[in-house]
């Protein structure tokens, strides 16, 4: 279903494919900044110009849910680790347990 999107011709279909894959945001990394050419197009008052960067963007948001994930599953009976960072640009973080990773979260 998410290959099969085609490329978003105004704010609108922008808000559709992000809800699609906005879901799974938490198991890709720097999700926000991935997606942030896509996103800055739904700000308010701003002209809606599809450019390569957005297309960029979008190819790899629809490979990235497509493609099989390498998180780990997480163990309640074992404790959890967590790393954050935070910068002018956003703030990141990451879930792991035994040095691998359950979840991403990125904001922008």
């Amino acid at each position: 279903m998410i290959m099969e999107c085609t490329t978003p011709k105004n704010v609108a279909d922008i808000r559709s494919f992000m809800i699609l894959v906005g879901y799974y945001q938490r198991f890709i990394e720097g999700f926000s900044k991935i997606a942030f050419p896509m996103t800055s197009l739904q700000k308010k008052g701003r002209m809606f110009q599809w450019k390569a960067a957005c297309q960029q963007s979008f190819e790899k948001l629809k490979h990235l849910h497509t493609t099989a994930s390498v998180l780990k599953v997480e163990d309640l009976e074992k404790s959890f680790v967590v790393c954050m960072d935070a910068s002018k640009e956003g703030v990141g973080g990451v879930l792991t347990q035994d040095g691998k990773v359950i979840a991403y979260e990125s904001r922008k």
